[in-house]
């Protein structure tokens, strides 16, 4: 049986002493005395707390750097939410003396639900997993009793035994409101693009168009919407293509789970010669570079990736020095924002912004 990982609680109830007077020792934060600091530092060193090493040539205690693993299936492009995502969490765990290890997770990994080959658990303080969205391999993750954070996850996570945090943008209420919009403007027959199992993310997104349809008392068309398993979408080029051709009607707008599903729609309605926003409507999320390039301008929604990248840092931090804390889901705030792709949700918007600056 593997021995356990001493804990910062287990170096307190050692000395007698609070997990957080212990932790400003440790981390040398606060105003703790000297003699308690070296006690709890020696303490540490005793039962081997790995984060710190005694230099006896020096007689000093330093703290060693940690070590911050991240898992992901794809290394994100500049224009990838996550881009920014890395950056923001890179520098706050920098600042606490951690360093930042990124692992690639191919197919063949989670196929036989075996850890990258660069993956050493034995140097690993905690772990941050972006778009990891297949269960067991989760599950993997999660069993091997390491701090972990998830920026989203699969769609069928259960959190009562989900053994990790969990950090998402906020999705239902962004696309409840942007689906609202299309139908207080006229937009009645309303479809939605994108593979709901996908991802936890894309799930909520459904649920928040559903949601606005239902309230609405209009019923959700399945032969207007495209929901297949979307790794044919990556596996068939010109697969998109194919599915708008095959649909028999079309909606007067879209609602698409994301911008890179929405601007490939755009291209593929363009093909069957029906054009954006005159005769469709259609609406992304991320608010991703294509969507302010693509002709014309993608109604989408931003997404705070910076501030998500910190937050990612500040609840892994948390949990590797409280690692018996409740676990958290959270979701940071989201905003949707209107562009040409809706003409008739942006000719209200301008109006109204018209009226209030009255």
């Amino acid at each position: 049986m593997a021995k356990e990982k001493v804990t910062i609680q287990d170096i307190a109830d050692a000395l007698g002493i609070s997990r957080n007077t212990a932790s400003k020792a440790l981390n040398d934060s606060g105003n703790i005395p000297d003699e308690t600091r070296n006690r709890v530092i020696k303490k540490a060193i005793e039962l081997k707390y790995k984060q710190f090493a005694y230099m006896d040539n020096e007689h000093v205690l330093t703290k060693a750097p940690g070590n911050i693993a991240l898992l992901t299936e794809n290394l994100p492009s500049t224009s990838h939410f996550g881009s920014l995502l890395i950056s923001g969490l890179e520098k706050r765990i920098s600042a606490e003396g951690y360093n930042l290890s990124i692992h690639i997770v191919r197919e063949d990994d989670q196929d036989t639900l075996t850890l990258p080959n660069n993956f050493d658990i034995a140097k690993v303080d905690g772990i941050i997993c972006i778009e990891l969205f297949d269960l067991e391999y989760t599950q993997l993750i999660t069993d091997l009793g390491i701090p972990t954070i998830f920026i989203d996850c699969a769609s069928n996570i259960c959190y009562p035994e989900f053994k990790a945090d969990l950090l998402l943008m906020e999705n239902e209420h962004s696309i409840y409101q942007l689906t609202t919009k299309l139908i207080e403007s006229g937009y009645t027959s309303i479809g939605f693009v994108g593979d709901y199992n996908h991802c936890k993310s894309f799930n909520e997104r459904w649920v928040g168009y559903q949601r606005a349809m239902l309230e609405a008392g209009l019923q959700v068309d399945l032969s207007h919407c495209i929901v297949d398993n979307d790794r044919l979408c990556f596996s068939k080029p010109g697969w998109l293509n194919q599915r708008v051709a095959e649909l028999a009607s079309l909606p007067s707008a879209y609602v698409c789970a994301n911008d890179f599903i929405a601007v490939d729609l755009i291209r593929a309605l363009k093909d069957r010669n029906v054009a954006v926003p005159k005769d469709i409507a259609i609406c992304g999320f991320d608010n991703a570079p294509q969507s302010r390039i693509i002709e014309p301008a993608l109604t989408t929604v931003h997404i705070y990736s910076n501030e998500m990248g910190i937050k990612t840092a500040e609840m892994l931090l948390s949990r590797i020095n409280s690692p018996t804390q409740p676990y958290q889901v959270s979701h940071i705030v989201t905003k949707p924002i209107i562009r040409e792709s809706t003409p008739a949700i942006m000719a209200d918007h301008s109006q109204m912004v018209h009226s209030s600056a009255k």
